[in-house]
């Protein structure tokens, strides 16, 4: 690639970084909110006709006893993982934790959850690979925050056949594919840009990183190992789940899973080019 080429979009995307309101802001402009339409649903439908899996809400049992500061101490990306198993109730409390709905806002105007979003739109959806959950069948699965249930999509038992799709999911990232579960957030872009409009899409990105960073707090919490990851193959995430691609489509992706203090040792030589190239 050329420099030219280089430099151009890097400017393009530090351009979509920068806030417009005032330069772009016309008097004539109004968000279809302004316009008085329908507003989009709050939540995605449930995807499949059978019954969903009710989720456990008795964090206590968790006996979370950290502090806050221990919390924040503990935080970090973890990518070596022990593949034990985890439990029902910590999956359970992961996906409240990162869009578990708190509250209605009138009838039906805006959800209040667990993390923040610009306007209480959150456009939202999480979508899981799970392989090893206590009392789940390994699979695809969609979460309904309403109900706090989660539906299978497709249930995939042949252990090797859903390594291998988190793997090239991942881009080849092997080590996320040890993981116990992978979250897969999808964008229902409409549901922020039937409020905000053209001046939506860089506000949503700030939104997916407080989602992000509360899956990286309960996971600490809870003594997991979680690590975002940004390189996924657009594409097949969007098949996996069934998504179009275009009113829908995935965003970001974090592996979770069960760690070691002992595996300490393993996680540094991640970084070991440091310490060999003097860094």
């Amino acid at each position: 690639m050329e420099e030219k080429t280089i430099q151009e979009l890097i400017e393009k995307g530090r351009a979509f970084l920068k806030s417009k309101a005032e330069e772009e802001e016309s008097s004539d402009y109004l968000t279809d909110q302004e316009k008085k339409l329908p507003q989009p649903p709050l939540v995605k439908a449930k995807m499949r006709e059978y019954p969903p899996i009710d989720l456990p809400r008795d964090f206590h049992e968790l006996g979370m006893k950290e502090d806050f500061l221990t919390v924040l101490l503990r935080r970090k990306s973890s990518r070596v993982y022990t593949q034990e198993s985890m439990s029902l109730l910590q999956l359970s409390f992961l996906l409240w934790a990162t869009q578990g709905v708190k509250e209605i806002r009138g009838k039906s105007y805006a959800t209040l959850r667990t993390a923040p979003c610009g306007g209480a739109r959150h456009p939202f959806e999480t979508y899981l690979l799970v392989k090893k959950v206590d009392g789940l069948t390994p699979g695809a699965y969609h979460y309904l925050p309403m109900t706090h249930q989660l539906e299978l999509l497709k249930p995939m038992e042949n252990e090797e056949a859903l390594t291998g799709l988190m793997d090239r999911s991942l881009c080849g990232q092997t080590w996320a594919a040890k993981s116990n579960v992978v979250f897969y957030w999808s964008l229902v872009p409409y549901r922020s840009e039937w409020r905000y409009g053209i001046y939506a899409h860089r506000m949503i990105m700030a939104d997916m990183g407080h989602v992000g960073e509360n899956l990286y707090l309960a996971c600490a919490a809870l003594g997991l190992g979680t690590c975002g990851i940004g390189a996924y193959d657009q594409a097949l995430c969007d098949s996996t789940f069934e998504l179009d691609g275009e009113e829908e489509f995935t965003v970001y992706t974090e592996s979770v899973g069960t760690i070691r203090v002992e595996n300490e040792k393993a996680e540094k030589d991640f970084y070991r080019f440091v310490e060999e190239e003097g860094l």
